[in-house]
């Protein structure tokens, strides 16, 4: 049986399991950052359509990561929501240095 979380710290300890492979957190900061980048592009040029690019920005380079690298399906299947907000958690905290100690927290080696 799958386990169900009901609330996003329950999930986040799993998330981060999910995503346990260097190059598969590395798929997904470049992912992550390529959306914050053309969402920035887009306020600034007034390129509106360049938000249409997000979905495809975001998503290519993490389904990518699951199904060719960590070999497991993506979260955001069942948990569309949490897993948005806990990619670009994922990614702030290792912009700031600070993903080592949730990793560990979660079980998750390097």
């Amino acid at each position: 049986m799958v386990e169900r979380y009901s609330t996003f710290a329950e999930f986040w300890p799993f998330y981060l399991r999910e995503h346990s492979k260097p190059r598969t957190r590395a798929l997904h900061y470049f992912g992550t950052t390529l959306v914050v980048l053309l969402a920035i592009a887009a306020i600034l040029t007034g390129r509106l359509l360049l938000f249409a690019a997000l979905p495809v920005a975001g998503y290519f380079f993490a389904w990518v990561a699951h199904f060719g690298v960590e070999k497991n399906r993506p979260a955001t299947f069942t948990y569309p929501l949490w897993s948005l907000g806990a990619d670009f958690k994922m990614w702030w905290l290792w912009l700031t240095r600070r993903l080592g100690p949730e990793l560990r927290k979660a079980g998750v080696k390097g």
